[in-house]
């Protein structure tokens, strides 16, 4: 074989070889490029892409009149990718003023090669703009700069996120409540109802490297959707005033707490339901858990002489007494093994059912418990609400303390019946006062007025349940009596409305100190409606634990008397123009009168 055949031959078999290994690259490539592309594809998509939750914003809390009380506002996760930050301390030293960090620890964080690292939280969309400004300009004032593309800084991206704001502060907190760290309701409303306000999350596509978010790579493909809005039937101005009212009295007294409440009888919408001391629900990581309690409904306490308006209204009701029923009142008075006394000593007086309830005698209550039968008098406690919930949708709302009437030892009677023994929240007594003022019939609370979906349709609340307790006229009765509580010969003379007809009742009870289990300090308050004649509106007043002077007249009545006056002028209601009606406090004036009194009243 010559040499030339044999390099044919070999040059052959290259070309051979390689055509085969050129089939082999082509039937490969066909294979990728048109069989498997897709699936490929897919794979590496699967990959690279991830899917992760867009988070949606929860619904708004608002006033009776709109006025935003908690809401969800746009802010941003602040990141930066460190790979592509060319100069780390120069950018940290523009970015720390805005961001309210040390430059020095931002440089750290700027300095390095991960590509996912968080700067900052909940930054406000004015921040975020102004760091990708301040940014943008600096890099502009290299433009005629030689090296400017290598000097120019770059690094910052951001995620969408919702921040919860309560632009009222203090002010409803114990209404609205917060919400936690992981965006759920903890306290309040924001508890109570955090299914309702909710909103269904979205959806978004990144891309992933080194298992951490590509900057820059994010897509929406499904939007969120908003959650939805309460409206309350709390008026924010009337919320304002009761809260400065109320804040004033336990500071000046020394109290632990006190609660201001505004119904209106007829609907039983809560306009005012103010606590203090209270908190920031914007900022509670170093509050006192226990501020977090809304104490109108769940604290429950004795409620002393304001009770006595049940044990009257019952009597009256059975037809046991009237307004001018004549009493002998002792200053003590024994029942079985005890002796109940007055809050203040005097001589034995011959008082009518209407004079005993102005001067809140305990021994003229307990006569008047007594000419009724246990049962009854249980009876008409659980009508007016006693040992049950009012329904107002604020969370752990107490139904109080009532014993069965099998229970009651031999002092439980002429206890209860001027106010002692039993317990209950600030807003059962509320609506007890409530059910006076409206004609005898008592209408559950609420401070929900409705809702709307994330369109925006707004749904009323359901009617609230109403039940009869008394008569109509056992109610105009009770007002006319309680009427004399605010005259001069009564015990909140301090709560009078120029201009207006005021009912009400003070109360002053001994209070049960759950660290002794015993009695210790005092309960003071005074619920009142105006006009009497005619009412519109009730307003309680609860101070607990005020030092020195506790007598529920002299801190409760000034309470009510500025927060009604608000409300009677807020609302535009006119003053009293109808002849106050005054029933005979004592035997002598009763016997006085030019015309023989039965259960009518007299005008002057």
């Amino acid at each position: 074989m010559s040499r030339n055949t044999l390099v044919e031959r070999r040059i052959r078999f290259l070309i051979a070889s390689s055509l085969v290994v050129l089939l082999a690259f082509s039937v490969r490539l066909v294979d990728v490029q048109a069989v498997r592309a897709q699936g490929i594809a897919a794979k590496v998509t699967n990959e690279l892409t991830k899917k992760t939750v867009l988070p949606a914003p929860r619904g708004a809390i608002t006033d009776a009149n709109g006025s935003e009380l908690a809401r969800s506002v746009i802010s941003y996760r602040v990141i930066v990718d460190q790979s592509i930050i060319s100069s780390p301390a120069k950018l940290a030293a523009l970015a720390a003023p805005i961001l309210g960090m040390n430059a020095a620890a931002l440089t750290q964080e700027l300095t390095g090669t991960r590509r996912y690292v968080v700067i900052a939280q909940s930054v406000s969309p004015v921040v975020w703009n102004r760091l990708t400004a301040v940014v943008k300009n600096y890099n502009l004032s290299l433009k005629n700069n030689k090296d400017a593309s290598s000097q120019q800084l770059a690094g910052f991206f951001s995620e969408r996120l919702y921040t919860r704001e309560y632009p009222s502060g203090y002010l409803a907190a114990s209404i609205i409540g917060f919400i936690n760290q992981s965006g759920v309701g903890a306290a309040g409303l924001e508890y109570a109802q955090n299914t309702l306000l909710t909103g269904t999350n979205g959806e978004y596509l990144y891309e992933s490297g080194g298992n951490a978010i590509i900057p820059g790579t994010q897509r929406v493909t499904v939007e969120e959707k908003k959650g939805n809005s309460i409206k309350l039937t709390i008026d924010k101005d009337i919320q304002y005033v009761a809260m400065q009212a109320i804040s004033e009295v336990v500071k000046s007294s020394n109290a632990k707490y006190g609660t201001v409440i505004v119904m209106n009888p007829k609907t039983g919408e809560v306009l005012a339901q103010a606590t203090y001391p209270t908190y920031d629900p914007a900022n509670t990581k170093n509050t006192d858990p226990s501020k977090f309690k809304n104490p109108a409904v769940e604290d429950i306490y004795e409620p002393g002489s304001t009770g006595k308006v049940i044990t009257y209204a019952a009597a009256l009701e059975e037809k046991k007494i009237t307004p001018l029923s004549v009493f002998t009142i002792p200053y003590a008075i024994k029942v079985s093994t005890h002796m109940f006394k007055d809050h203040e000593k005097h001589a034995t007086q011959r008082l009518t059912a209407t004079g005993a309830l102005a001067v809140s005698s305990n021994t003229g209550a307990i006569q008047i418990g007594q000419m009724m039968s246990n049962d009854t008098l249980f009876s008409y406690l659980t009508k007016f609400g006693i040992g049950s919930k009012t329904g107002t949708q604020l969370p752990g709302e107490s139904s109080g303390l009532l014993s069965k009437v099998k229970d009651w030892s031999g002092t439980t009677a002429p206890t209860v019946a001027f106010g002692q023994g039993y317990s209950l929240t600030a807003m059962q007594a509320t609506s007890v006062f409530a059910t006076l003022a409206n004609d005898g019939v008592r209408v559950s609370p609420t401070v929900i007025a409705g809702t709307s979906d994330a369109s925006g349709n707004f749904t009323p609340s359901a009617k609230r349940p109403a039940e009869r307790v008394v008569s109509a006229e056992t109610a105009r009765q009770m007002r006319l009596m309680m009427e004399s509580v605010v005259s001069s010969s009564g015990t909140a003379a301090s709560a009078a409305i120029p201009g207006y007809r005021v009912a009400g009742k003070t109360g002053t009870a001994m209070r049960i100190d759950d660290s002794c289990s015993c009695y210790r300090g005092y309960t003071a308050s005074f619920i009142g409606f105006a006009p009497a004649d005619k009412p519109e509106y009730v307003v309680s007043v609860t101070i607990q634990a005020p030092q020195g002077i506790h007598w529920g007249g002299y801190l409760g009545g000034p309470v009510f008397k500025k927060v009604m006056s608000f409300v009677l002028q807020d609302k535009r209601i006119p003053p009293t123009s109808t002849l106050k009606t005054i029933y005979p406090l004592n035997e002598k004036d009763l016997k006085a009168t030019q015309k023989p009194w039965s259960c009518e009243s007299r005008s002057y």
